[in-house]
């Protein structure tokens, strides 16, 4: 895991990498590198090298990342993106009998939000999204809403799906957890969603002067899904 020994997430991890046929390509945005307590080192560590794959960047044009291009234009490829156009993820399990790949896109919102929408290359994929049953259970980094997930835990939960396995869910969480408990254990906080915050008025920061971002803030108070 590449941590300190006395913080060190190895014996949480499983022994072997988990055998799985889904094929995940996690599109990292360059900001999440530079972070230290990021998940997708955690994910990767739990999976085979050829079954979670890493990419980092912005753009991602079809002449510098030809891989990419193919992989997308697989009928068999899938994009993890919620959204009006995107399909419930445990009904294309249903009707699926091969294995299929993943995109995952790692970032903030915002982030994701723009890599999604400037590459033109993953609106070729079948958009697909989870439904909102669980809350994350990484504490340690506010999320927008109660049901927002990390991408080690939307990963979890999508492989789960897709490989007809609860046991997937559980064994990738391990690490995640222990990760926000030893954070706890050394003076971090536990952070609630913004949307809790705002919500039981605890949100204690100024609020933004422009006018599509206190809409979205709205949103989230009324329980409007954005």
């Amino acid at each position: 895991c590449s941590r300190p020994q006395k913080v060190c997430l190895c014996p949480f991890l499983p022994i072997h990498p988990l055998k799985v046929s889904t094929c995940l390509y996690i599109i990292q945005h360059p900001a999440e590198e530079s972070r230290v307590l990021r998940t997708v080192p955690l994910l990767a560590a739990c999976l085979p090298s050829d079954k979670c794959k890493i990419l980092v960047g912005r753009r991602f044009s079809e002449d510098r990342y030809p891989e990419l291009a193919t992989v997308c234009r697989n009928p068999n490829t899938l994009i993890l993106y919620p959204g009006a156009e995107a399909t419930d993820l445990e009904e294309v399990a249903v009707m699926s009998s091969s294995s299929c790949i993943m995109i995952i896109i790692d970032g903030t919102w915002s982030q994701a939000k723009d890599i999604f929408y400037k590459n033109s290359l993953f609106r070729l994929p079948r958009q697909v999204q989870l439904k909102p049953s669980i809350s994350s259970q990484y504490v340690i980094r506010t999320q927008p809403t109660n049901t927002c997930l990390s991408t080690l835990e939307c990963a979890a939960v999508a492989l789960t799906i897709m490989e007809k396995n609860k046991s997937i869910q559980e064994t990738i969480l391990r690490p995640l957890q222990a990760l926000c408990s030893f954070q706890l254990q050394h003076g971090a906080q536990i952070h609630h969603s913004k949307e809790h915050l705002l919500k039981n008025g605890l949100y204690n920061k100024p609020m933004p002067k422009n006018k599509r971002k206190l809409r979205r803030m709205e949103l989230l108070v009324n329980n409007v899904k954005i």
